[in-house]
């Protein structure tokens, strides 16, 4: 993707044999191929299949729209500390149109979106950022003097994938919050005859959308998707369920105030307005800037981003969620402690009365036995 580089691509040059011209190993390779794998939750004897196919992959055509945005997940995606073998495998992409990347404007760049889209018709991988703006004929968002509706919608048809990144063309993001007088809605809203995948976010971690490349690279295929949408090798489990602070929660150990004990010691931030117990996001083990750090482990709760309206839905963003199902075990000890005492002596002393009343019984039948003895006994002397 436009990454520096002193061997550009040849026409028709594979994957592998450009990995090679850049220096980069065969163990290297396999290394990344290995991380993929497990990120997208495949076996590890699935690692040769990736590695195989990704080294075999020619250049596939991208075209990237730009839509009602700020441009945020665009610099989500190609940032990044130093150049990764990831970066490489976006490189083999043939990024065909990028309005924030490419050099041609105005006129010289709707030829090259036109072409890029007729001459890789129904093959080229369809990428949009950005919202899509209804209201008022969709005047709010245009592109040489077309409204961007129009334009996602032609550049939809030719797509063999696409891939909506960030919460802007998951659903409309900030642009569709109350009273959303754009009419702002997600690009899933208007392409209705083919599956999107939404890479969810404000903005989203750019190694999901590489892992999510990687997967359709090797397959063919989108990755499998939740119900809004989003792989869920990604986006299957919520942040309260990874989260290192997890036993913190568990513990009854809250943070407060922003600049307390607790804060310093670095407990759970739900009582501060993490909405991590009701957001879906792989944060905790992709993290961000090359796996350096992410909102809670930088002590910020988390906003929930990832989720649709969470604008409207998670504020206030410091506002405490409605109780989460979970116990203070250390805050609570006492009480438990007595409450199971409490049932301890209750059930010896239910074990003692059933244990008496057997007893009496027992000696009942006993004496009725007794009593049936001595009667035949006596006739039978």
């Amino acid at each position: 993707m436009y990454l520096p580089t002193s061997h550009p691509w040849a026409e028709g040059e594979t994957l592998g044999t450009y990995l090679e011209q850049r220096g980069v190993s065969r163990r290297d390779f396999l290394a990344f191929c290995s991380q993929m794998t497990t990120v997208l939750g495949f076996a590890e004897l699935m690692t040769p299949r990736v590695a195989q196919a990704l080294a075999a992959v020619k250049r596939p055509s991208v075209v990237w729209l730009s839509l009602q945005e700020c441009s945020g997940c665009t610099e989500s995606v190609l940032r990044t500390a130093d150049p990764t073998i990831g970066d490489l495998v976006l490189d083999v992409v043939s990024l065909d149109f990028q309005e924030n990347l490419m050099a041609a404007a105005g006129f010289a760049a709707e030829t090259a979106l036109h072409d890029a889209m007729k001459k890789n018709f129904g093959e080229y991988v369809l990428m949009v950022t950005g919202s899509v703006p209804l209201n008022d004929g969709g005047i709010y968002t245009t592109i040489g003097g077309r409204p961007v509706k129009e334009i996602l919608e032609g550049a939809a048809k030719g797509a063999k994938a696409i891939i909506a990144v960030g919460a802007c063309a998951h659903w409309g993001n900030i642009q569709a919050a109350r009273p959303n007088p754009t009419g702002a809605v997600g690009v899933s809203d208007i392409i209705k005859d083919k599956p999107v995948v939404n890479i969810a976010g404000c903005p989203p971690i750019g190694d999901v959308v590489t892992a999510t490349i990687v997967h359709y690279l090797t397959f063919g295929k989108i990755p499998a998707l939740d119900y809004e949408g989003r792989p869920l090798f990604a986006y299957g489990a919520r942040i309260h369920d990874q989260c290192p602070r997890r036993a913190n929660f568990d513990a009854g150990q809250f943070v407060e105030e922003f600049d307390d004990e607790a804060a310093r010691k670095g407990w759970c931030l739900y009582h501060v307005g993490c909405k991590g117990p009701a957001t879906f996001s792989p944060c905790p083990i992709f993290q961000w800037n090359s796996g350096t750090s992410w909102p809670i482990g930088a002590g910020h709760p988390c906003i929930g981003c990832t989720e649709r309206n969470f604008w409207d839905t998670m504020t206030p963003f410091y506002g405490r969620l409605p109780d989460v199902a979970g116990f203070g075990v250390e805050r609570y000890a006492d009480t438990f402690g007595a409450a199971l005492a409490i049932g301890a002596a209750a059930g010896v002393a239910a074990h003692a009365i059933a244990t008496g009343v057997h007893q009496v019984r027992e000696r009942r039948k006993l004496r009725v036995l007794e009593n049936k003895g001595e009667g035949g006994g006596h006739g039978h002397d």
